[in-house]
């Protein structure tokens, strides 16, 4: 009876290992190239032009093995602050997995800016505007989230939100 009950034992963490999937750092199994950041045009709200920051780069999988459920989130940060401003959450690939050496456009913009009766480019030169860094995180399947990036945003403008 014992036996049999290590024997069940055994079947049942070599079946909860399985389902656990590959194990990997994600700061080393992801790199975002191509990284360009600034200001995009949120249109008009309120009678008011508005402008958001943004992050558009590009996640390439540099690992050898398919990550699940790869998700990306920015968070965005006003220089003079540390708490979150606000932040922008995109999944990369979903149960299908991100294929070794796959890469990914992404573009996320914040949904909080800057509102002004002046033209987008005129509200980058307001004495009130405050410069914002944009953090980059990944998280794979169920591991936590790690920093893959971290940039200030160009106070210059991008175009049309995505």
């Amino acid at each position: 009876m014992r036996q049999a009950a290590f024997i069940m034992f055994l079947f049942t963490m070599a079946g909860l290992s399985a389902g656990c999937g590959p194990t990997l750092d994600v700061t080393r199994g992801v790199q975002v190239d191509a990284v360009s950041t600034g200001w995009v045009s949120a249109g008009v709200v309120d009678g008011h032009n508005k402008v958001v920051p943004a992050v558009s780069f590009t996640l390439k999988n540099v690992s050898d093995i398919k990550l699940p459920a790869l998700q990306v989130n920015a968070v965005f940060r006003r220089v003079n602050e540390t708490a979150e401003w606000d932040a922008g959450f995109r999944p990369v690939a979903g149960s299908e997995g991100f294929a070794p050496g796959a890469a990914r456009p992404l573009t996320i913009a914040a949904h909080l800016g800057y509102t002004g009766l002046e033209p987008a480019e005129g509200l980058l030169r307001n004495s009130q505007f405050v410069d914002a860094t944009v953090d980059v995180f990944a998280r794979y399947g169920s591991n936590q989230w790690a920093r893959v990036g971290e940039y200030p945003i160009a106070r210059q403008l991008l175009g049309a939100q995505p």
